[in-house]
Protein backbone atom coordinates (compact mmCIF):
# COMPACT_ATOMS: atom_id res chain seq x y z
CA UNK A 1 0.00 0.00 0.00
CA UNK A 2 1.40 3.39 -0.94
CA UNK A 3 0.43 7.05 -0.69
CA UNK A 4 0.90 8.98 -3.94
CA UNK A 5 3.55 11.68 -3.55
CA UNK A 6 7.14 12.25 -4.74
CA UNK A 7 8.42 10.42 -1.66
CA UNK A 8 6.03 7.46 -1.67
CA UNK A 9 5.28 5.91 1.68
CA UNK A 10 4.85 2.16 1.81
CA UNK A 11 2.95 0.09 4.37
CA UNK A 12 3.13 -3.70 4.30
CA UNK A 13 0.95 -6.03 6.38
CA UNK A 14 1.13 -9.77 6.99
CA UNK A 15 0.04 -12.29 9.62
CA UNK A 16 3.42 -14.04 9.42
CA UNK A 17 6.24 -12.26 11.29
CA UNK A 18 8.87 -14.00 9.17
CA UNK A 19 7.24 -12.63 6.02
CA UNK A 20 7.62 -9.14 7.43
CA UNK A 21 11.28 -9.82 8.27
CA UNK A 22 11.92 -10.91 4.68
CA UNK A 23 10.04 -7.86 3.40
CA UNK A 24 12.27 -5.61 5.52
CA UNK A 25 15.34 -7.31 4.07
CA UNK A 26 13.99 -6.86 0.54
CA UNK A 27 13.30 -3.16 1.14
CA UNK A 28 16.81 -2.69 2.50
CA UNK A 29 18.41 -4.42 -0.48
CA UNK A 30 16.30 -2.27 -2.83
CA UNK A 31 17.30 0.94 -1.10
CA UNK A 32 13.79 1.68 0.14
CA UNK A 33 13.83 3.57 3.43
CA UNK A 34 11.06 4.14 5.92
CA UNK A 35 8.68 1.35 4.87
CA UNK A 36 6.09 0.63 7.57
CA UNK A 37 5.78 -3.09 8.39
CA UNK A 38 2.77 -4.08 10.48
CA UNK A 39 1.78 -7.52 11.74
CA UNK A 40 -1.90 -8.27 11.26
CA UNK A 41 -4.48 -9.68 8.89
CA UNK A 42 -4.84 -7.97 5.55
CA UNK A 43 -6.35 -4.46 5.94
CA UNK A 44 -7.11 -4.64 9.66
CA UNK A 45 -3.82 -2.97 10.74
CA UNK A 46 -4.55 0.10 8.57
CA UNK A 47 -8.23 0.50 9.38
CA UNK A 48 -9.32 4.12 8.97
CA UNK A 49 -6.51 5.01 6.55
CA UNK A 50 -6.62 5.51 2.78
CA UNK A 51 -4.09 4.81 0.06
CA UNK A 52 -3.46 5.46 -3.62
CA UNK A 53 -2.43 1.89 -4.33
CA UNK A 54 -3.15 -1.45 -2.67
CA UNK A 55 -1.53 -4.58 -4.09
CA UNK A 56 -1.97 -8.13 -2.86
CA UNK A 57 -0.99 -11.67 -3.70
CA UNK A 58 -3.38 -13.05 -1.08
CA UNK A 59 -3.78 -16.59 0.28
CA UNK A 60 -6.36 -17.40 -2.38
CA UNK A 61 -6.04 -21.20 -2.49
CA UNK A 62 -9.37 -22.95 -1.86
CA UNK A 63 -8.68 -25.97 0.35
CA UNK A 64 -10.75 -28.51 2.31
CA UNK A 65 -11.55 -27.90 5.95
CA UNK A 66 -9.57 -30.89 7.21
CA UNK A 67 -5.83 -31.44 6.87
CA UNK A 68 -2.81 -29.14 7.13
CA UNK A 69 -2.92 -25.53 6.00
CA UNK A 70 -0.14 -23.30 4.77
CA UNK A 71 -0.26 -19.66 5.83
CA UNK A 72 1.25 -18.32 2.61
CA UNK A 73 -1.50 -19.76 0.40
CA UNK A 74 -4.61 -20.63 2.47
CA UNK A 75 -6.60 -18.23 4.64
CA UNK A 76 -8.79 -20.75 6.45
CA UNK A 77 -11.92 -18.98 5.24
CA UNK A 78 -14.66 -20.85 3.42
CA UNK A 79 -14.27 -21.29 -0.34
CA UNK A 80 -13.22 -18.09 -2.10
CA UNK A 81 -14.58 -15.85 0.66
CA UNK A 82 -11.14 -14.33 1.30
CA UNK A 83 -10.92 -12.87 -2.21
CA UNK A 84 -14.56 -11.81 -2.08
CA UNK A 85 -13.94 -10.01 1.23
CA UNK A 86 -10.82 -8.26 -0.07
CA UNK A 87 -12.61 -7.04 -3.21
CA UNK A 88 -15.49 -5.75 -1.11
CA UNK A 89 -13.35 -4.05 1.54
CA UNK A 90 -10.46 -2.58 -0.47
CA UNK A 91 -12.38 0.36 -2.04
CA UNK A 92 -13.04 1.74 1.46
CA UNK A 93 -9.27 2.14 1.88
CA UNK A 94 -8.64 3.90 -1.45
CA UNK A 95 -8.31 7.59 -2.14
CA UNK A 96 -10.37 8.94 -5.05
CA UNK A 97 -8.84 7.50 -8.20
CA UNK A 98 -6.81 4.99 -6.17
CA UNK A 99 -6.18 1.44 -7.35
CA UNK A 100 -6.28 -2.02 -5.86
CA UNK A 101 -4.69 -4.88 -7.79
CA UNK A 102 -4.70 -8.50 -6.69
CA UNK A 103 -4.34 -12.05 -7.91
CA UNK A 104 -7.30 -14.29 -7.10
CA UNK A 105 -8.99 -17.65 -7.41
CA UNK A 106 -12.75 -18.00 -7.69
CA UNK A 107 -15.08 -20.98 -7.69
CA UNK A 108 -17.18 -22.05 -10.64
CA UNK A 109 -20.42 -23.31 -9.12
CA UNK A 110 -22.61 -25.63 -11.19
CA UNK A 111 -25.48 -23.66 -12.72
CA UNK A 112 -24.14 -20.23 -11.68
CA UNK A 113 -22.33 -18.08 -14.31
CA UNK A 114 -18.92 -17.27 -12.82
CA UNK A 115 -19.02 -13.78 -14.38
CA UNK A 116 -22.17 -12.90 -12.42
CA UNK A 117 -20.85 -14.45 -9.25
CA UNK A 118 -17.49 -12.66 -9.21
CA UNK A 119 -18.93 -9.45 -10.62
CA UNK A 120 -21.28 -9.43 -7.65
CA UNK A 121 -18.30 -9.01 -5.33
CA UNK A 122 -17.71 -5.48 -6.65
CA UNK A 123 -19.43 -2.46 -5.12
CA UNK A 124 -18.88 1.23 -5.75
CA UNK A 125 -15.74 1.21 -7.89
CA UNK A 126 -14.46 0.52 -11.38
CA UNK A 127 -13.49 -3.12 -11.75
CA UNK A 128 -11.70 -5.20 -14.36
CA UNK A 129 -11.82 -8.92 -13.60
CA UNK A 130 -9.82 -11.15 -15.93
CA UNK A 131 -9.89 -14.94 -15.92
CA UNK A 132 -6.65 -16.33 -17.34
CA UNK A 133 -7.16 -20.04 -16.69
CA UNK A 134 -9.64 -22.56 -15.31
CA UNK A 135 -8.84 -25.91 -13.72
CA UNK A 136 -11.25 -28.71 -12.95
CA UNK A 137 -11.34 -29.89 -9.29
CA UNK A 138 -8.95 -32.79 -9.88
CA UNK A 139 -6.35 -30.59 -11.61
CA UNK A 140 -6.64 -27.99 -8.87
CA UNK A 141 -6.09 -30.54 -6.08
CA UNK A 142 -3.11 -32.04 -7.89
CA UNK A 143 -1.55 -28.59 -8.44
CA UNK A 144 -1.54 -27.60 -4.77
CA UNK A 145 -0.58 -31.05 -3.50
CA UNK A 146 2.48 -30.79 -5.73
CA UNK A 147 3.08 -27.27 -4.45
CA UNK A 148 3.24 -28.56 -0.86
CA UNK A 149 5.44 -31.54 -1.87
CA UNK A 150 2.78 -34.08 -0.85
CA UNK A 151 2.85 -36.00 -4.13
CA UNK A 152 4.11 -39.52 -3.46
CA UNK A 153 3.60 -39.33 0.31
CA UNK A 154 1.40 -41.79 2.27
CA UNK A 155 -1.09 -38.98 2.91
CA UNK A 156 -1.46 -38.03 -0.75
CA UNK A 157 -4.54 -40.13 -1.58
CA UNK A 158 -6.37 -39.11 1.59
CA UNK A 159 -5.65 -35.43 0.96
CA UNK A 160 -6.59 -35.73 -2.72
CA UNK A 161 -9.93 -37.39 -1.96
CA UNK A 162 -10.70 -34.84 0.77
CA UNK A 163 -10.16 -32.03 -1.73
CA UNK A 164 -12.49 -33.61 -4.30
CA UNK A 165 -15.14 -34.34 -1.66
CA UNK A 166 -14.96 -30.72 -0.52
CA UNK A 167 -15.63 -29.47 -4.05
CA UNK A 168 -18.35 -32.02 -4.74
CA UNK A 169 -20.31 -31.06 -1.62
CA UNK A 170 -20.31 -27.44 -2.81
CA UNK A 171 -21.18 -28.18 -6.46
CA UNK A 172 -17.81 -26.80 -7.59
CA UNK A 173 -17.07 -27.69 -11.22
CA UNK A 174 -13.91 -25.61 -11.66
CA UNK A 175 -11.64 -22.95 -10.20
CA UNK A 176 -10.72 -19.79 -12.07
CA UNK A 177 -7.33 -18.09 -11.90
CA UNK A 178 -6.84 -14.44 -12.74
CA UNK A 179 -6.41 -10.87 -11.64
CA UNK A 180 -8.75 -8.17 -10.35
CA UNK A 181 -8.15 -4.43 -10.71
CA UNK A 182 -10.28 -1.94 -8.81
CA UNK A 183 -10.34 1.85 -9.06
CA UNK A 184 -12.29 4.18 -6.81
CA UNK A 185 -14.57 6.13 -9.13
CA UNK A 186 -17.66 8.33 -9.03
CA UNK A 187 -19.38 6.52 -11.91
CA UNK A 188 -18.21 2.90 -11.70
CA UNK A 189 -18.05 0.49 -14.60
CA UNK A 190 -17.43 -3.25 -14.26
CA UNK A 191 -15.95 -5.60 -16.86
CA UNK A 192 -15.66 -9.34 -16.14
CA UNK A 193 -14.07 -11.34 -18.95
CA UNK A 194 -11.86 -14.24 -19.92
CA UNK A 195 -8.55 -13.66 -21.72
CA UNK A 196 -6.73 -16.94 -22.36
CA UNK A 197 -4.39 -15.70 -25.10
CA UNK A 198 -0.97 -14.12 -24.58
CA UNK A 199 -1.05 -10.41 -23.74
CA UNK A 200 1.68 -7.81 -23.49
CA UNK A 201 3.23 -7.71 -20.05
CA UNK A 202 3.36 -6.02 -17.63
CA UNK A 203 -0.36 -5.27 -17.84
CA UNK A 204 0.05 -2.70 -15.08
CA UNK A 205 1.84 -0.44 -17.56
CA UNK A 206 -1.44 0.21 -19.39
CA UNK A 207 -4.15 -0.81 -16.94
CA UNK A 208 -5.17 2.83 -16.47
CA UNK A 209 -5.88 3.09 -20.21
CA UNK A 210 -7.97 -0.08 -20.04
CA UNK A 211 -10.15 1.29 -17.25
CA UNK A 212 -10.40 4.69 -18.95
CA UNK A 213 -11.58 2.93 -22.11
CA UNK A 214 -14.27 1.07 -20.16
CA UNK A 215 -15.50 4.33 -18.64
CA UNK A 216 -15.49 6.25 -21.91
CA UNK A 217 -17.14 3.42 -23.79
CA UNK A 218 -19.96 3.34 -21.25
CA UNK A 219 -20.77 7.02 -21.76
CA UNK A 220 -20.09 7.30 -25.50
CA UNK A 221 -22.45 8.63 -28.15
CA UNK A 222 -21.69 9.88 -31.66
CA UNK A 223 -23.16 13.35 -31.15
CA UNK A 224 -21.81 16.47 -29.44
CA UNK A 225 -18.82 16.86 -31.76
CA UNK A 226 -17.02 13.82 -30.37
CA UNK A 227 -13.42 13.26 -31.45
CA UNK A 228 -12.40 9.66 -31.99
CA UNK A 229 -9.10 8.15 -33.10
CA UNK A 230 -8.13 4.62 -34.06
CA UNK A 231 -5.88 3.17 -31.39
CA UNK A 232 -2.19 2.92 -32.32
CA UNK A 233 -0.99 -0.43 -33.59
CA UNK A 234 -4.22 -1.66 -35.21
CA UNK A 235 -3.96 -4.17 -38.04
CA UNK A 236 -6.79 -4.86 -40.48
CA UNK A 237 -7.32 -8.33 -41.92
CA UNK A 238 -9.70 -9.07 -44.80
CA UNK A 239 -11.03 -12.49 -45.78
CA UNK A 240 -12.69 -13.27 -49.07
CA UNK A 241 -12.23 -14.77 -52.54
CA UNK A 242 -9.24 -13.42 -54.50
CA UNK A 243 -10.20 -10.41 -56.61
CA UNK A 244 -13.58 -9.91 -54.92
CA UNK A 245 -14.63 -6.27 -54.62
CA UNK A 246 -15.97 -6.68 -51.09
CA UNK A 247 -14.43 -8.92 -48.41
CA UNK A 248 -16.57 -11.53 -46.66
CA UNK A 249 -15.09 -10.64 -43.31
CA UNK A 250 -13.06 -7.76 -41.86
CA UNK A 251 -11.11 -8.14 -38.62
CA UNK A 252 -9.39 -5.41 -36.60
CA UNK A 253 -6.54 -6.78 -34.51
CA UNK A 254 -4.43 -5.12 -31.82
CA UNK A 255 -0.73 -5.68 -32.34
CA UNK A 256 0.16 -5.03 -28.69
CA UNK A 257 -1.28 -4.65 -25.19
CA UNK A 258 -4.31 -6.97 -24.87
CA UNK A 259 -4.05 -8.16 -28.48
CA UNK A 260 -7.78 -8.36 -28.96
CA UNK A 261 -9.44 -9.11 -32.31
CA UNK A 262 -12.87 -7.91 -33.42
CA UNK A 263 -14.96 -8.69 -36.47
CA UNK A 264 -16.21 -5.37 -37.86
CA UNK A 265 -18.34 -3.97 -40.64
CA UNK A 266 -17.64 -1.45 -43.37
CA UNK A 267 -18.42 1.55 -41.14
CA UNK A 268 -15.98 0.58 -38.37
CA UNK A 269 -13.28 -0.41 -40.82
CA UNK A 270 -13.71 2.88 -42.68
CA UNK A 271 -13.46 4.85 -39.45
CA UNK A 272 -10.32 2.99 -38.39
CA UNK A 273 -8.72 4.07 -41.65
CA UNK A 274 -9.53 7.78 -41.44
CA UNK A 275 -10.19 8.95 -37.89
CA UNK A 276 -7.13 10.38 -36.15
CA UNK A 277 -8.78 12.53 -33.49
CA UNK A 278 -8.58 15.80 -35.44
CA UNK A 279 -12.07 15.85 -36.98
CA UNK A 280 -15.45 15.39 -35.28
CA UNK A 281 -17.03 12.00 -35.75
CA UNK A 282 -20.26 13.16 -37.43
CA UNK A 283 -18.78 14.48 -40.70
CA UNK A 284 -16.60 11.37 -40.95
CA UNK A 285 -19.69 9.18 -40.70
CA UNK A 286 -21.45 11.30 -43.30
CA UNK A 287 -18.48 10.85 -45.65
CA UNK A 288 -18.51 7.07 -45.13
CA UNK A 289 -22.26 7.03 -45.89
CA UNK A 290 -21.69 8.95 -49.11
CA UNK A 291 -18.81 6.73 -50.25
CA UNK A 292 -20.67 3.48 -49.52
CA UNK A 293 -24.09 4.61 -50.69
CA UNK A 294 -25.57 3.88 -47.27
CA UNK A 295 -28.22 6.00 -45.55
CA UNK A 296 -26.53 8.58 -43.29
CA UNK A 297 -28.98 8.03 -40.40
CA UNK A 298 -28.40 4.28 -40.55
CA UNK A 299 -24.64 4.78 -40.51
CA UNK A 300 -24.89 6.97 -37.41
CA UNK A 301 -27.23 4.52 -35.70
CA UNK A 302 -24.82 1.68 -36.47
CA UNK A 303 -21.89 3.67 -35.09
CA UNK A 304 -23.88 4.44 -31.93
CA UNK A 305 -24.49 0.71 -31.49
CA UNK A 306 -20.96 -0.62 -32.07
CA UNK A 307 -18.50 2.12 -31.11
CA UNK A 308 -19.08 1.99 -27.33
CA UNK A 309 -17.91 -1.63 -27.21
CA UNK A 310 -14.98 -0.98 -29.56
CA UNK A 311 -13.89 1.95 -27.38
CA UNK A 312 -14.25 -0.17 -24.25
CA UNK A 313 -12.13 -2.87 -25.90
CA UNK A 314 -9.41 -0.39 -26.87
CA UNK A 315 -9.81 -0.33 -30.65
CA UNK A 316 -10.71 3.38 -30.64
CA UNK A 317 -9.83 6.14 -28.21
Amino acid sequence: MADRNPLARITATDVNPRALELAAMSFALSGVDGAELVEGSLLEPVRGRRFDLIVSNPPFVVAPDEGPRFTYRESGMEGDDFCRMLVGEAPKYLNDGGYCQLLANWLHIDGVPWEERVGGWVDGCDAWVVQRDVQDPAEYAELWLRDSCETGTPEYRTRYEAWLDYFERRNVVGVGFGWITLRRSERPVVRVEELRHAVEEPVGAYVEDVLDGLSKGAEFSTGCGRLVAAAPGLVQEQVGPPGAEDPERIVLRQADRLRRAAGVGTVEAGLAGVCDGTLPLEPLLDAIAQLTGMDADQVRAHADAVLPELIADGFFI
